[in-house]
């Protein structure tokens, strides 16, 4: 009987955004082998309705757990903030959640003033707002929904002129209201910070949940005795129901063992 530490880490988003997640949990724990679920072909999950939401997460939990999966991490805000409870409830396995990092951006913050750039999806949901509740009331949060962006990266449109255009239409008028820290609510803007620097600079501090997240991936292996610590070759698999050109362009300068099979599902 193969042990269960042995299994695989899986990891789902909606598309390739959340590979930025998958980039901190193996550089945190490289020993671990990876499988990753891109649903490119209905991203953004941040327009949808929550019943949407909940659905694909079931249908994306059940491909991981076919495929053995040991833990499950969900490195999607919306689906994370939409259906993360029902599949806890639903499901034996431990689930990793990621939501947008407010609580360090107010604890840093000088201005007292706080932007969010995230989907509708995210924005709208109830365990953001309850997030937000707890935050001191003194602070303001700027909330910007950040519409086109996933489908712009989603098609490779990092560095074009449209993303900068669009990028600067969020990002200004928070620079003219005073933020000083800006929270990355979706795990495809990770890949924005570059573009998001030109525009703003050294102004604001720029947070995003990524490296929190891996660290809470370990401290639950190690809860359940799930840690591989013995394997030398991890192994990593993507799957990816759209074109998979922009997936191969995220990751293609990582020198680990990788497989993308691009497949309906």
């Amino acid at each position: 009987m193969v042990k269960q530490n042995k299994f695989s880490i899986g990891i789902f988003d909606s598309g390739v955004g959340g590979t930025s997640i998958w980039r901190e949990i193996n550089a945190l724990l490289p020993n671990e082998n990876t499988i990753y679920l891109a649903d490119s072909k209905n991203a953004p999950y941040g327009e949808k309705s929550k019943q949407d939401i909940i659905n694909l997460s079931i249908k994306n939990t059940e491909f991981l757990l076919k495929l053995n999966c040991k833990i499950i991490v969900v490195a999607c805000n919306t689906a994370t903030t939409n259906a993360i409870d029902v599949l806890r409830e639903k499901y034996n396995i431990p689930f990793i959640g990621i939501e947008p990092a407010i609580k360090p951006a107010a604890l840093n913050t000088k201005s007292n003033t706080i932007g969010i750039l995230a989907t509708k999806g995210t924005l709208n949901s109830s365990l953001f707002e309850k997030t937000s509740k707890t935050i001191n009331q003194k602070i303001t949060i700027k909330e910007i929904v950040g519409k086109g962006l996933v489908e712009l990266i989603e098609n490779g449109k990092l560095d074009s002129k449209e993303m900068t255009a669009l990028l600067s239409s969020y990002i200004i008028p928070l620079v003219k209201q005073n933020v000083d820290s800006l929270v990355l609510g979706c795990t495809h803007y990770p890949y924005l910070i570059s573009q998001i620097r030109k525009i703003v600079g050294d102004k604001m501090q720029i947070i995003d949940s990524g490296e929190a997240v891996a660290k809470q991936t370990k401290a639950v292996l190690e809860k359940y005795q799930l840690i591989n610590d013995k394997n030398k070759n991890s192994e990593h698999q993507f799957y990816i129901n759209k074109d998979k050109k922009v997936l191969e362009m995220l990751i293609s300068n990582n020198h680990k063992k990788l497989t993308i099979y691009e497949m309906d599902f």
